[in-house]
């Protein structure tokens, strides 16, 4: 475990050092401005909102679900996360208007909307196919 724990750091380190050095090689300084911007409004939305919001479910629904549901539910509540932070943007541009009309044709909110209702569908798929295996192996 220790050794695969240090490859694991190792590589993560690396690839640090390989997106610096592309940074400085590829990237204008003029941007490093607009860069640190995007990194802190991504530090504010995963810590501030995504790991607090999470951290929060979690301690209100640990008495009533086991640890593997509880970690099922996490996972889908932070995909639920990631995916409203990439395509809130889309929805609140659209709104602004754009110069190009084709530049963002879709009806984001909508969309949305229908993969919320997909990722619950997906989320209690899973829950109820680890309920059924459970049941088994209590049974056998």
């Amino acid at each position: 475990m220790t050794i695969a724990r240090g490859i694991l750091v190792a590589f993560g380190v690396g690839m640090l050092v390989l997106g610096g050095v592309v940074l400085l090689l590829l990237v204008p300084p003029t941007n490093y401005v607009g860069i640190l911007v995007w990194f802190a409004g991504a530090l504010i939305i995963h810590d501030g909102l995504v790991a607090f919001g999470v951290f929060g479910v979690s301690l209100l629904l640990r008495r009533r679900f086991t640890h593997g549901t509880l970690v099922i539910l996490q996972g889908a509540l932070v995909v639920a996360a990631l995916f409203t932070a990439i395509v809130v943007p889309e929805i609140l541009k659209k709104n602004i208007g754009t110069a190009n009309p084709t530049l963002l044709p879709l009806d984001y909110g909508r969309n949305l909307l229908v993969f919320y209702a997909g990722l619950v569908l997906v989320t209690a798929v899973v829950l109820v196919v680890r309920a059924r295996l459970a049941a088994r192996r209590a049974h056998a």
